[in-house]
């Protein structure tokens, strides 16, 4: 038990946070906007903490039950954080372009913040790194077709004809996310991995020297019990580190994966009453709650991202970068625009001109930078510069 609370000690750091926020939240509201800014900051960060746990126990469950579930399991739960919180979110603003403002702030984060940042310090640590230029190509061309549909043809659709439109995104998100999911685990899987050269060679070498150590031992077993015992090689001591930690079973990961959920849900909804009175009056640019949201949502990437490209395993940054921009928008705006429905409210989704030309830049240096299968620190401050113009643009109100 003691080894299971300090392995899960992010997520009772979010769960006192909760017990904390939820008595005080009245107090928290009332005494001005500083405390409720602080209160917001606080609480974000353990929603930040709560969302990392949320993230490894989806990993571990994708790792017990194999593709295409497992594919299944690690978008479902990242898109699952962002939609609770933004759902929640919604009920405290009532900006008809929240959920807009969160699905580009998302987009410009994961390809222009985490794949511009990553490559940039993956390209000064390595100079150039490799990845397969296919999944570059097919996240791109999703993206811009998901994005086009959802957020760039409402603006020519007539306001009494919303709900038609809405019906029809629903399902065009839904079948593009069902061939994505059969292209990144059926017959087109090979075009989202990537067999690095040099991790071969350098396992090669490993296993080599094992071999030259265990031959000793190798030539007594021979003669003891026969050659074709000999073909077992004692394992490394990096492959028995992992030993250490007892492994996680199914049940407690899902239990924690849902506890982690909840707690999610529970600490937004005092974040977002005491973030909406911090900022109630200072003229604070209107997409700054949709950046917090998104933010939220990426903080587990950001840190898998970061590793992967330190480690020179871009095609895990590609991955991860690219994959959750095209999960945001293929199930965030199915699952938001039937809530619209539900409602009889519809949300404004065409992006502003602004917007539209940011994502056009941004989805124009990705399927550059992404079309050769070699990222370097050049590419990555260019998708970094324009992360630092999203930036810029929302701190001017554009």
């Amino acid at each position: 038990m003691s080894a299971l609370l300090a392995r899960e000690r992010l997520l009772l750091l979010a769960i006192v946070a909760g017990l904390i926020a939820y008595p005080l939240e009245h107090v928290l509201l009332e005494s001005g906007r500083m405390v409720a800014l602080l209160g917001a900051a606080a609480l974000v960060a353990a929603i930040v903490c709560a969302s990392l746990r949320v993230a490894h126990h989806a990993e571990i469950l994708a790792e017990k039950v194999g593709d295409p579930y497992g594919t299944m399991i690690l978008t479902l739960s990242a898109v699952l954080v962002e939609v609770i919180v933004l759902a929640i979110v919604v009920t405290h603003d009532a900006s008809p372009t929240l959920v807009r403002d969160t699905i580009y702030a998302a987009v410009m984060l994961d390809i222009n913040g985490i794949l511009g940042l990553a490559a940039l310090m993956g390209g000064l640590k390595h100079g150039e790194l490799s990845y397969n230029d296919d999944s570059g190509k097919t996240y791109a061309v999703m993206i811009l077709t998901a994005m086009g549909i959802s957020m760039i043809v409402p603006e020519f659709i007539p306001q009494q004809k919303w709900q038609a439109y809405s019906v029809f995104t629903i399902f065009a998100m839904l079948m593009l996310y069902a061939l994505f999911l059969r292209m990144q685990t059926g017959p087109h899987s090979y075009f989202f991995s990537y067999a690095y050269p040099e991790k071969r060679r350098r396992n090669r070498g490993r296993k080599l020297g094992v071999l030259l150590q265990a031959a000793p031992a190798r030539a007594q077993a021979d003669d003891a019990v026969g050659a074709d015992d000999a073909a077992s090689v004692p394992a490394s001591p990096a492959d028995a580190e992992d030993d250490d930690e007892p492994p996680v079973t199914t049940r407690t990961a899902i239990l924690t994966l849902v506890a982690g959920v909840v707690v999610i849900g529970a600490l937004a909804e005092v974040m977002s009453a005491s973030l909406n009175v911090g900022i109630e009056g200072l003229g604070t640019p209107p997409i700054l709650i949709a950046l917090v949201v998104a933010t939220i949502s990426a903080g587990p990437e950001i840190l898998t991202a970061l590793r992967a490209a330190l480690a020179n395993r871009m095609q895990s940054v590609v991955n991860i970068a690219m994959g959750a921009s095209l999960s945001t928008v293929i199930l965030t705006v199915p699952i938001m625009e039937a809530w619209a429905l539900y409602l009889g409210v519809p949300f404004q989704m065409a992006m502003t001109p602004v917007q539209t030309v940011m994502v056009a830049l941004t989805l124009i240096a990705a399927a550059i930078n992404l079309g050769d299968g070699q990222s370097n620190a050049i590419e990555g401050m260019t998708h970094f510069v324009l992360f630092a113009t999203f930036l810029m643009l929302s701190g001017l109100g554009l």
